[in-house]
């Protein structure tokens, strides 16, 4: 059996077990990959420059090679349900092994939710893009559209408005107008509402895209920019866990200060969780915390 299992080799995942391994404990990183959304990059043109943005991206690669070359603590496989077993947890895979552990750290990430509509695939991180707090700083007086509902929308074309000098926001379902980022959004004068609209198609070239097509009533209408970011929220994989621990309506696992879950024994880090918001360095953080939470545990066993 081992001390610590870990579900997920993204940024809190690779943390949680580089810090677990310094705590000597004899840990098992189980992912399909290392480096999580740190292996997808932005595809940008020569006439945006990515500046000096700060990003995790340089510390995960340090934490991917000092993980790569330890075989014995990691399995290339993808965990797919979690049991709570005597003295421990036991952990099933797709590819149907099973491994026993005395804790688990659940660091498996989620997903953005997709438009599903042509030109998405073509063109994902190639002029659409599913983060604007992560890009944003970088369409500075560019024209930009964000296709979003209910808060994170509203505070991702709201983000992008201090940047850009146009957006279009593209409002999913429309929400109510009657709170005070729906507000500040309408008094914007570089913004322009498109509420009740979706999305047909998605733009571009041979590779960027550079706009898409929005419809209402029967009737569609062209936009040109820079860039599109989808907000329309988080799927979080949660579901290995979902029978033992505490969820919200989000189906994100409820932590609490210290990274733990309401079973005694399992611990979560990163965007699978409730923290806020989804950023590398965040996770980067959160997976450091749960290791060491998930330490302190074993020890008291």
């Amino acid at each position: 059996m081992y001390d610590l299992i870990i579900l997920g080799g993204g940024p809190a995942g690779l943390t949680a077990a580089v810090y677990a391994i310094r705590k000597r404990l004899n840990v098992l990183i189980i992912s399909p990959d290392l480096g999580g959304k740190t292996g997808y990059h932005m595809y940008l043109p020569e006439n945006i420059d990515r500046f000096q943005v700060i990003n995790g991206e340089e510390i995960i690669n340090r934490f991917k090679s000092q993980i790569e070359y330890l075989e014995f603590a990691r399995k290339t496989e993808q965990g797919e349900q979690v049991e709570a077993i005597p003295g421990g947890f036991a952990i099933e895979t797709k590819e149907g092994n099973r491994y026993e552990g005395k804790a688990v750290i659940i660091a498996t990430g989620a997903g953005a939710v997709p438009l599903n509509v042509p030109g998405e695939s073509k063109y994902r991180l190639r002029g659409l893009a599913y983060s604007a707090i992560s890009y944003a700083p970088l369409f500075i007086d560019r024209t930009a559209a964000v296709v979003g509902e209910g808060e994170l929308g509203l505070r991702s074309a709201l983000e992008l408005a201090q940047n850009a000098s146009q957006v279009y926001y593209i409002d999913a379902s429309p929400s109510s107008q009657d709170n005070v980022m729906s507000k500040k959004l309408l008094a914007s004068k570089n913004v322009t509402v498109l509420s009740g609209y979706r999305v047909k198609e998605i733009l571009g070239n041979e590779s960027y895209a550079h706009g898409l097509v929005v419809t209402k009533d029967g009737k569609d209408q062209e936009l040109t920019v820079d860039v599109t970011f989808v907000e329309l929220g988080l799927r979080p994989h949660s579901d290995a866990v979902a029978r033992l621990v505490e969820l919200n309506p989000k189906k994100q696992i409820i932590i609490d200060s210290n990274n733990r879950t309401s079973l005694p024994g399992i611990f979560a880090a990163g965007d699978v969780t409730d923290t806020y918001p989804e950023q590398v360095l965040i996770c980067i953080g959160e997976g450091a915390k749960a290791a060491l939470s998930a330490y302190e545990y074993i020890l008291s066993q």
